[in-house]
């Protein structure tokens, strides 16, 4: 998949494969809970690392 900078990373194809396995059977609008839960999360720990880089916990 190339992006609009040129850059092509390689894996993003291998990352919607997995994605597609651990989805399985489940409805897409059930597994949007689950994604943005991981989204969530994601966010919360680059803040918790912002933050603990910056000195302020």
């Amino acid at each position: 998949m190339s992006r609009a900078n040129g850059a092509d990373l390689g894996f993003e194809q291998e990352i919607w494969k997995a994605a597609d396995v651990l989805r399985g059977n489940m409805d897409a609008s059930e597994y949007k809970h689950v994604v943005l839960g991981l989204i969530f999360l994601k966010y919360i720990s680059d803040a918790f690392e912002h933050r603990y880089q910056e000195g302020s916990l």
